[in-house]
């Protein structure tokens, strides 16, 4: 390295005074978990006091796709058992 291009100390730290990690700004929902400051709560899917997220829906939904998936799996031979009979055979 040429001396002329060379930083000091002072001069690298004030560059990297800005490369600090901010934490993640948490608030309570009504429901008492913790989320995200302007975002529905995952847990409830309130925000601001009313319902923007259908939570039981998405829990159906997502519980349909599985079991639709495991269907699918099971009929074309990639899978024998389901995790569900395996855990209930122990």
């Amino acid at each position: 390295m040429v001396v002329r291009m060379r930083r000091n100390r002072s001069e690298t730290a004030k560059r990297r005074s800005h490369h600090a990690l901010t934490p993640v700004q948490t608030t309570k929902c009504e429901c008492g978990a913790l989320r995200l400051s302007h975002r529905a709560c995952p847990d409830c899917g309130k925000y601001k006091g009313r319902v923007v997220i259908d939570v039981v829906a998405r829990a159906t939904r997502e519980a349909r796709r599985t079991k639709r998936r495991e269907k699918e799996l099971k009929e074309s031979g990639q899978i024998t058992e389901t995790k569900e009979t395996e855990t209930s055979k122990t």
